[in-house]
């Protein structure tokens, strides 16, 4: 199984529309990528009590094979990256990993 994630530091001065994110662009990103699954994250804090999130939220993607990952962002991976502007100003970070 491979999981896909995609994280959005906390960066002062950046815009991040969590409604849109769950409501809107999470359900393009399942209909188009055809995941196991998906998860949307919204950050609430760091590892010690009272620390800041070092994310705004994230999202997680479970693929059966790094094979149909990749297909399937090769197709549509443009049309995600164009709705960004939808919903946030920040670069996201992106993880591929196995899980073991």
């Amino acid at each position: 199984m491979i999981r896909l994630s995609v994280l959005y530091p906390a960066k002062e001065g950046q815009t991040f529309d969590l409604e849109y994110y769950k409501n809107t662009h999470m359900p393009l990103a399942g209909k188009l990528l055809e995941p196991v699954r998906y998860e949307v994250d919204k950050g609430l804090s760091g590892g010690a009590p009272g620390s800041p999130a070092p994310f705004v939220a994230g999202c997680h993607f479970y693929f059966e094979s790094l094979e149909h990952y990749r297909a399937r962002t090769s197709v549509h991976g443009a049309t995600l990256r164009a709705d960004m502007v939808n919903y946030t100003t920040i670069e996201p970070i992106l993880q591929i990993s196995e899980i073991v």
